[in-house]
């Protein structure tokens, strides 16, 4: 009576068996894939939004997101003072310029943030000691994370090297290193002060910013700021707090863009294609197995006896396919992130998440392939 009848069964066709499982650790592989890219896509585009030093952000309505940002009047910033809980206010200048790679001259877009050398604007590793370089004339500072593209501009400043380029074709020099990661939006930064900036974009005027950073005394309530802050300044630039700022980049990524959907669609996909597998091989196993179902019926054995032979099935075949699933998960996260330089880890959420997912699916095609022996009929058999 105990006897695990469901992996008896399962094993006794050991090669239908093992591609019951590859199907299975595939469809697993695809949700976490899938998943994977989705959860880096938004933890990648809102690397600044959550490392700068703010507690309040300006920004323009009609920005898109923070790669291409439009300009609003820095008098709204100052005009930011007038509330008792501001205590300090830091502009921004943020726009995509064009860097030379100085070892093949060949040209691409580079993100490129001015701000006053004298802010502790960013919190990461190596900005506190880059950034007192910045107070020099045509000096930025590269973020050590980005796309290889670039050059091997980390490699030779670690080997105390210099490295002098043009960007927006203006000599500047490499005075340091930070690190801070690419995104989808984003294939590598540069910062530097705001004065080098202006030089760098020569047409654009300091009175327009992108971004407004503000620092509220200790123990004011940041949402409450933002409220009276939204009040007192005009529609032509958002108030938001920090996880207001977070919040509008990812809905930009995850509805205004295809590419959010995309990766949603596919663990979808992954999902249905594991339930079509499992699916398949319980149902072809129900039919061979007919007449020893049959006869546990007319033995008088109930319908939920026989129709637990089949999910027992479908939850060992859930477990089994699971595991080479999340470890070769695990590989191609590391493969994946050290090609892309994007934030691919397995966590454990997205671990247990996948999990349940998977014996979901084994449980609704079990639930779909024990449907013919809920209806067998011992006597219609024999």
């Amino acid at each position: 009576m105990n006897a695990p009848l469901g992996w008896l069964q399962l094993r006794h066709r050991p090669l239908r068996l093992l591609v019951a499982l590859l199907g299975i650790s595939f469809a697993v592989l695809l949700i976490m894939m899938q998943l994977g890219f989705r959860s880096a896509l938004f933890e990648s585009a809102v690397r600044y939004h959550e490392h700068l030093d703010y507690d309040i952000a300006l920004f323009s309505p009609d920005s898109v997101f923070i790669v291409r940002p439009e300009a609003f009047s820095i008098r709204r910033l100052y005009q930011t003072l007038a509330d008792r809980d501001v205590v300090s206010v830091a502009p921004v200048y943020i726009f995509p310029a064009i860097w030379k790679n100085p070892w093949t001259n060949q040209r691409r877009s580079i993100n490129l943030i001015g701000f006053n050398p004298a802010d502790k604007l960013l919190d990461a590793p190596g900005f506190d000691a880059a950034r007192k370089q910045l107070q020099h004339e045509d000096v930025v500072i590269f973020d050590a994370r980005s796309r290889p593209e670039f050059g091997p501009v980390a490699a030779t400043i670690r080997d105390g090297k210099e490295v002098s380029t043009e960007v927006n074709n203006r000599k500047v020099r490499i005075g340091g290193l930070y690190e801070m990661g690419t995104s989808f939006g984003i294939d590598g930064s540069l910062m530097t002060s705001d004065d080098n900036w202006l030089r760098l974009f020569p047409d654009r005027s300091r009175n327009n910013i992108q971004l407004g950073l503000l620092k509220l005394r200790s123990g004011a309530n940041a949402d409450v700021v933002r409220d009276r802050l939204r009040e007192l300044l005009p529609k032509d630039v958002l108030v938001m707090t920090k996880q207001d700022f977070v919040a509008r980049e990812v809905a930009y990524w995850n509805r205004a863009t295809p590419i959010g959907y995309v990766f949603a669609f596919g663990a979808i996909m992954g999902f249905v294609v594991g339930s079509i597998i499992v699916y398949q091989i319980l149902f072809a196993d129900v039919s061979e197995h007919l007449s020893e179902y049959a006869t546990l019926r007319a033995m008088g054995y109930p319908n939920r006896f026989v129709a637990g032979i089949v999910l027992q099935q479908a939850a060992i075949l859930g477990v089994l396919g699971y595991l080479p699933g999340l470890a070769l998960s695990h590989f191609l996260y590391g493969r994946a992130a050290a090609a892309t330089f994007l934030p691919l880890h397995v966590t454990p959420g997205r671990a247990a998440g996948v999990f349940l997912l998977t014996l979901a699916m084994c449980s609704i095609s079990g639930l779909l392939a024990v449907r013919r022996v809920r209806r067998l009929d011992p006597a219609e058999v024999f």
